[in-house]
């Protein structure tokens, strides 16, 4: 249960610190922050993002952005959230997001292909 507070109470503070803008990196303006998970000894943190470009460059860039603020976001957090140990932060971009855009794609070609099929029940016999 601990973990899972700590968890949501780094995602919260991160989308605070990229919201407000206290990260001055343009790499990382349209980021969005989907999943923080804490190892249980609190060590180390895998931050799951998404971007708003598909473009492989854009995802290249925010990762670079993430890694060059990286120290920063640490103080940042630390002082913020009080605990033991200030988890070391290792970003990854997360392409669900895109996936389920491309899937729900699909579905939509396929409702719309079935739209434009005459319905064989409908024919006279």
């Amino acid at each position: 249960m601990r973990i899972e507070k700590v968890n949501s109470s780094i995602k919260r503070e991160l989308a605070n610190i990229l919201q407000q803008g206290e990260v001055r990196d343009p790499r990382i303006s349209f980021v969005t922050i989907l999943n923080v998970d804490v190892s249980r000894d609190l060590q180390h943190a895998r931050v799951k993002f998404s971007t708003l470009s598909d473009n492989p460059k854009d995802i290249k860039a925010a990762v670079a952005g993430f890694e060059s603020c990286r120290g920063y976001i640490r103080k940042v957090i630390g002082q913020r959230i009080v605990l033991r140990y200030t988890p070391e932060f290792q970003f990854i971009y997360d392409k669900s997001i895109k996936y389920a855009a491309d899937v729900d794609r699909v579905l939509e070609e396929i409702k719309q292909l079935k739209k434009a099929e005459p319905d064989e029940t409908d024919e006279p016999v």
